[in-house]
């Protein structure tokens, strides 16, 4: 194990669509570990798919990141002693130690055509065989190559993977892991239009960047064998290896898809990090979220700050087999999270989201519901359903609504009426006075206290759920409070 001053890891995605809950727990293990040694967290950016380049990727993944706390020592934006972190701005590093390959006689240049290659695998195919290249162009003459430059096409390069033998390597999770060589492929290194493949470029990226520890999905764990070799070629020390198991959808028997899928009811589940901060999920709540996916200190705490996570983290203590991700369970932790908050604290962090709801609210507005709501909330744009009625000139509700059990449209105007009086002449108008003169009423009103404030919230409201009535009418203010009552009478009498 390398000593825990000089740790260095590297969250290395490709922008090639928007920050997923997949690699937003990669990022997580990445940075717990590098903090939990001392060591550093390295952003990397590998965008040599030109193909599958998608331009929001990029600051979708910035901002992600920075949202959940996942703070990178070196990277875009920030720099650092072994950049560029963008691989196509290094794409003459790749072209040279590819040509130092070439030198060795440990990767050659293949001028097979793209019809040439289909051909091949569809021959495969047809024959049961397994599916590779056929190594046509590894003993080439210096005549056919010749030839082939002749003709202008532009070669790839691939390793020449040894034919015999045997190649192991040591994965922190998983052990001693060993393949037989005649089942690699000459994997190609460099593309013909120079850029270089995934298997290059992370290599000669974690070398060149010093990175001490590779901690990724288990998805590449087919492919290092491949970057063994390379490193054998080079003659370099390869990094510490930990492939993580794949994160399960909800079922627990299939992978959590990048793509949009629906639950039984329709509903799509939430894939990208920015959907869960649009959604009103706490940073905080998704980050505790995220490290139990996989990982657990123990078979009884859920709860951890972010830097009791640091202190705790340990790569001994991630599970070999594969988590499910309960949306439910997160949400439980939301509203733990939330309900956790300063009032002031939750009152900012619901503005924006109120705002974005087309919500024209006010912090101090926002900040008297605080009290009222937070205990009821799961997710922060819950919020608006709660306290909409505050910021809309009139209500919109059905006068039947007004009509609670036993009440009559004449019965239930005259009771409207009645606390319409009673709110216009109370001074002052806080929580307190309103509570005590409409119990006053309602114990007059020959109804049940719960049938008589009911038609009140209704009539204020427009809802049957509403934050407690009383905060409610101090909130919305003496005057509007009256209006809506009156409002109210006007709507049943045309109910007579």
């Amino acid at each position: 194990m390398t000593s825990t001053s000089s740790v260095r890891v590297r969250f290395a995605p490709s922008p090639t669509g928007y920050f997923h809950l997949g690699g937003a727990r990669t990022a997580l293990y990445n940075y717990l570990f590098a903090r939990h040694e001392g060591g550093k967290f390295i952003l990397r950016v590998e965008d040599t798919d030109r193909t599958r380049y998608h331009p929001e990727a990029i600051p979708d993944l910035l901002s992600s990141l920075r949202w959940l706390g996942i703070w990178w020592d070196e990277g875009p934006e920030i720099g650092g002693s072994y950049g560029p972190y963008y691989q196509s701005d290094r794409l003459a590093l790749y072209q040279e130690y590819a040509q130092q390959l070439i030198d060795k006689g440990l990767a050659y240049r293949c001028y097979c055509s793209a019809a040439r290659l289909a051909s091949l695998r569809e021959g495969q195919r047809g024959q049961g065989g397994a599916a590779g290249y056929d190594r046509h162009c590894r003993h080439l003459t210096a005549g056919q190559i010749a030839d082939y430059e002749a003709q202008g096409i532009r070669p790839v390069v691939r390793l020449a993977v040894p034919l015999e033998g045997e190649t192991s390597f040591d994965d922190l999770l998983r052990g001693r892991i060993t393949v037989q060589n005649e089942q690699l492929d000459d994997l190609v290194l460099l593309k013909s239009d120079g850029f270089p493949t995934y298997h290059l470029a992370v290599v000669v990226d974690d070398h060149s960047m010093a990175i001490t520890h590779v901690i990724r999905g288990d998805e590449w764990l087919s492919s290092t064998p491949k970057h063994v070799l390379m490193y054998d070629a080079f003659g370099w020390e390869m990094p510490v290896h930990a492939h993580l198991p794949v994160i399960l959808d909800p079922s627990g028997k299939g992978k959590l898809s990048k793509r949009k899928k629906k639950t039984a009811d329709g509903q799509e589940l939430l894939t990208y990090i920015h959907e869960f901060r649009d959604e009103g999920y706490l940073p905080e709540a998704l980050f505790n979220f995220l490290a139990l996916v996989g990982w657990s200190y123990d078979a009884e705490r859920e709860f951890f700050g972010r830097d009791e996570l640091i202190r705790l983290f340990d790569l001994s203590r991630v599970s070999k087999s594969p988590g499910a991700f309960s949306y439910d369970k997160l949400e439980y932790m939301n509203g733990s999270y939330i309900r956790s908050l300063g009032q002031n604290d939750l009152a900012g962090r619901l503005l924006p989201l109120l705002k974005a709801d087309g919500i024209d609210a006010d912090f101090d507005s926002v900040l008297a519901f605080v009290p009222h709501i937070q205990e009821r909330l799961k997710v922060l744009t819950d919020a608006a359903e709660w306290i909409d009625f505050a910021y809309v000139e009139e209500i919109d509700y059905d006068p039947q609504e007004l009509l609670q059990k036993k009440l009559t449209p004449a019965h239930a105007s005259t009771l409207l009426a009645a606390c319409a009086a009673a709110l216009a002449v109370l001074a002052p108008f806080g929580e307190g006075e309103i509570e005590a003169a409409l119990r006053g009423l309602a114990e007059t009103s020959g109804l049940k206290a719960r049938e008589f404030f009911g038609a009140v919230r209704v009539a204020v409201t427009g809802k049957r759920v509403a934050p407690p009535l009383f905060g409610a009418l101090a909130i919305l203010g003496q005057q509007r409070s009256v209006a809506r009552l009156r409002e109210a009478v006007r709507r049943l009498e045309a109910l007579l």
